[in-house]
């Protein structure tokens, strides 16, 4: 490609400054993996979704030594535990825009609860933005209650697309026979509805012409009473199929459930 390479963002600095300060909350460091970090890289991905379910470590070491997005979350230098706790994997992309896909985030089970997937995504943001990339876009089953907070409410990204059978049977370690239903999420990394969400202000109340009520842990519905948990993806599908064409997108309510709606997605609360 020729032309003149992305600039960096103007509020980039004050971006790192967030990372950074997400990184001191939940005890970690997040930066990009190192050589010999790669297998640990695997290992943490392997262990979320299965072995084999993820790329090899030749891919890993080709997208690290481009400088792709290939990050750890690793304790600050004082803890008393080492090791990778979190890791995330982006890739670029142009179709519909020049963006990072974040394709993988995992973070170590016992670590869960501390915003070390939170950490990973703000560094991916910092990063981004200083490379002058101001979109990431990512996928999340739209079924999965606290997946949905974290990236509509906590971090601002919108939904703009509903992919039925994305990836087609994964059969992994999260998803087993359930189908691969997904959101489509872009993240406007400087736009005011990101700007408010890192500043925990609050959502509007957003006008609805429809919507889906949640289980509030689909996952464990879907380990423990497997015939609920399809019938729920079933009536999902047919709300989310119906919103193809309507100008409306989904967006999670004070009791965090869908609803659908068309009001601008960067209004503030009245």
């Amino acid at each position: 490609m020729s032309g003149t390479p992305p600039q960096p963002a103007t509020g980039w600095p004050a971006a790192r400054s967030i990372a950074d300060a997400a990184d001191a909350r939940a005890g970690v460091v997040t930066r990009q993996a190192t050589a010999d970090e790669l297998d640990g890289v695997l290992a943490r991905f392997e262990a979320t979704w299965g072995e084999g379910r993820g790329p090899d470590r030749s891919m890993l070491q080709a997208i690290a030594h481009a400088g792709g997005t290939l990050l750890v979350a690793v304790p600050h230098e004082h803890a008393e535990v080492a090791g990778i706790l979190g890791a995330a994997l982006g890739f670029l992309g142009w179709a519909g825009g020049l963006h990072l896909h974040s394709h993988m985030n995992a973070v170590d089970p016992a670590a869960r609860g501390r915003g070390i997937g939170l950490a990973l995504k703000l560094r991916q943001r910092a990063i981004c933005l200083e490379h002058g990339i101001d979109e990431i876009r990512w996928t999340y089953d739209p079924l999965i209650r606290r997946n949905a907070h974290m990236n509509l409410v906590r971090l601002g990204a919108e939904v703009v697309a509903y992919r039925p059978d994305f990836y087609g049977r994964l059969g992994d370690r999260i998803t087993g026979a359930d189908r691969s239903d997904r959101f489509e999420v872009r993240w406007r990394l400087d736009s005011s509805r990101t700007a408010r969400a890192l500043a925990r202000r609050p959502q509007p109340a957003w006008s609805a012409e429809g919507g889906l009520a949640l289980d509030a842990d689909f996952e464990r519905l879907r380990a423990d009473a497997p015939a609920d948990a399809a019938r729920l993806r079933e009536r999902s599908r047919e709300a989310f199929a119906a919103l193809a064409g309507r100008a409306l997108r989904p967006e999670l309510d004070a009791a965090g459930d869908y609803v659908f709606t068309n009001d601008d997605p960067d209004r503030e609360t009245e």
